[in-house]
């Protein structure tokens, strides 16, 4: 039996970049055989009522799975209420998507990560913290100091904070958003792994590089080389991936004292296109395969 997929992005956000990798994805479900359809977000509309129901602008056929390579939540969830196995799931994408939490339960797995205190919650009010708050921020990590909003992609939303000075102009300027503090990985300054992990495997491997600026992601021109990932490295981004629920995930690791590896980000979404160009590899259709692979345990 033929089988039949959606692969969804958001048709919303500026560039080529979303739709390059969901085709990517459409490519390869293709070569293996698969009946497999480009939508965006806003191609499907949910309606709510006694009965869960979602139409398709498009189509009115459910496929058989989804590749999800969106952050809309409430779609994701949506199409998981209609039993049709999605990939990567609803709650994989909102843990990844809040760093916050994403986090919390990397370290309720005990898997190494940076020192990290998040903000109250403020209810999006501007409000001001009392120098007892940033006493004991500085207290705890010292200077330099990371802060990150919990919600942001590609290296923004990430400042490097060397002062008391800066630390509260930098409060004051996120403080109605989600956010922390982080330990500063100095060992880790401008150099980082990506790992793709696709399943219970990591499938290629790439070094990012800046000389420029404290974070090496590409589009804060750092620089990529192909990286031949050690056993522990990969068992680590395994382990990182599966803490959050992912079938599929990039992640991305610093160098610590003694040459130990943190995790920094675990990205359910991540952009395969770059690793394509700097490794040669595409993942595609690894997560192809290894959904075939899902889809035939559940026949079972």
């Amino acid at each position: 039996m033929k089988l039949s997929c959606w692969i969804i992005y958001n048709g919303f956000l500026p560039g080529n970049k979303f739709r390059d990798y969901a085709e990517m994805i459409q490519e390869a479900a293709i070569a293996h055989g698969h009946e497999a359809t480009l939508y965006t977000n806003s191609d499907i509309v949910s309606f709510l009522d006694q009965e869960i129901n979602i139409i398709s602008l498009k189509n009115d056929l459910l496929p058989d799975y989804i590749v999800y390579t969106d952050k809309d939540i409430y779609l994701a969830k949506q199409l998981e209420l209609l039993h049709i196995p999605v990939f990567n799931c609803a709650k994989a994408i909102d843990i990844s998507d809040d760093k916050i939490k994403t986090y919390q339960m990397l370290a309720a797995k005990q898997i190494p990560i940076p020192r990290t205190v998040f903000a109250p919650k403020t209810f999006g009010l501007h409000v001001h913290f009392d120098d007892l708050f940033f006493q004991s921020i500085i207290e705890q990590f010292g200077f330099p100091l990371i802060m990150k909003e919990a919600f942001g992609s590609f290296g923004e939303q990430v400042y490097f904070v060397s002062n008391v000075v800066e630390l509260k102009e930098q409060v004051e300027k996120i403080a109605d958003r989600p956010f922390m503090f982080q330990q500063f990985i100095e060992t880790s300054y401008g150099v980082d792994l990506r790992l793709q992990v696709v399943g219970d495997e990591v499938i290629t491997a790439m070094k990012r590089t800046s000389n420029t600026d404290f974070r090496a992601n590409v589009t804060s021109g750092g620089k990529m080389e192909t990286y031949i990932p050690n056993d522990a490295e990969k068992a680590l981004a395994i382990r990182a991936s599966k803490a959050i629920g992912a079938d599929f995930a990039g992640v991305d690791l610093l160098f610590g004292e003694n040459n130990e590896r943190i995790v920094c980000e675990v990205n359910s979404n991540a952009h395969i296109r770059n690793l394509y160009d700097c490794t040669g590899v595409n993942v595609a259709p690894d997560i192809i395969q290894y959904i075939e692979k899902r889809l035939g345990e559940r026949e079972q």
